[in-house]
């Protein structure tokens, strides 16, 4: 039986090309998506807007334009007398000076403690990293709050030596110093897994190509793996940032000189005698500014640092 042949096509005849599928748009990135963020970042923002447009007004109008659209409006008798009294009622730039110091002093220690942490864990080989990266990561369901007296027993009989003219001399305790605010809180578990997903996420065959050029691995730590690691570093910066500028309970139980307390402290300050609202919608605008000002140059770094350890988790 003879089989019959498809006609061959002739090399004049058009190619039907396949029509490409549409594409969708990702969720989010049309309009709707745009008014929802819009509508979003309003309402996020009435308390700032509050907070400032009442710190530059006198306690009688805060009050009165409560119950109108113009409690969120620069609106009436303007003026930064609040902001003056501030820094006559408080020390305010003595507290400033310290929790900037605290905080930055925080932010670099943990940054470098945190990341050698998560390297070991990462790239070298550990026996049991596992069970140890878990450990760490449990320790994250205990609360500050159980840890805060039996914390303050231990920092005051620790030893630290101590400059006295040309003399050291050894002493106990670190109760009323800057150090008990900045070392108990260096080492972090949320930033060490932070550093170890986004290493993770880092090429392995990089340390092989160093470790052949003859690097160490603290080499390999200082030159190959931290300057591709921006968004973590810029995420930890943040997330270490805001608990130590935040910080009220612990230097309230360990502080006693005024001249070491930091901002959060000085809240309390408006509230022993006549209260003044404009006064701590001022206080409290001058200590959000850091803040704010932090996030926005850092927030990029921070949304990508989230997505690549997620991602990665």
């Amino acid at each position: 039986m003879a089989t019959v042949q498809p006609p061959a096509r002739s090399p004049l005849a058009p190619l039907r090309l396949r029509k490409p599928a549409a594409r969708g748009l990702r969720p989010g990135t049309g309009l709707g998506g745009w008014l929802v963020r819009i509508a979003l970042g309003i309402v996020f923002s009435f308390p700032l807007l509050f907070m400032f447009v009442s710190s530059l007004k006198p306690d009688q109008q805060i009050f009165g334009d409560l119950s109108s659209i113009a409690a969120f409006l620069p609106v009436g008798h303007l003026s930064l007398d609040n902001y003056s009294a501030v820094f006559d009622r408080v020390p305010a730039a003595r507290f400033l000076v310290n929790s900037i110091g605290i905080s930055v002093v925080t932010v670099v220690l943990g940054v470098i403690i945190n990341s050698m942490a998560a390297f070991a864990l990462s790239r070298m080989r550990v026996r049991g990293k596992a069970i140890i990266l878990t450990l760490i990561i449990a320790t994250l369901i205990v609360p500050f709050e159980t840890l805060a007296l039996p914390l303050v027993w231990w920092v005051n009989q620790l030893p630290w030596l101590q400059l006295d003219g040309f003399n050291l001399t050894l002493t106990t305790g670190w109760l009323d110093t800057y150090r008990v605010q900045i070392l108990p809180f260096v080492a972090n578990a949320f930033s060490i897994y932070l550093f170890h997903q986004y290493f993770e996420s880092i090429p392995k065959e990089l340390d092989e190509a160093a470790r052949m050029d003859g690097a160490g691995w603290f080499t390999i730590y200082r030159r190959v793996v931290m300057p591709l690691s921006g968004p973590a570093i810029a995420t930890v910066a943040i997330l270490t940032f805001l608990p130590a500028w935040n910080s009220y309970l612990w230097p309230l139980m360990v502080v006693q000189s005024e001249e070491l307390r930091p901002v959060m402290i000085g809240v309390q300050y408006f509230f022993q005698l006549n209260v003044s609202w404009g006064q701590v919608m001022a206080y409290t605008s001058i200590i959000t500014l850091p803040v704010v000002a932090l996030f926005v140059a850092f927030q990029r770094a921070f949304v990508n640092s989230i997505a690549a350890s997620g991602v990665k988790g």
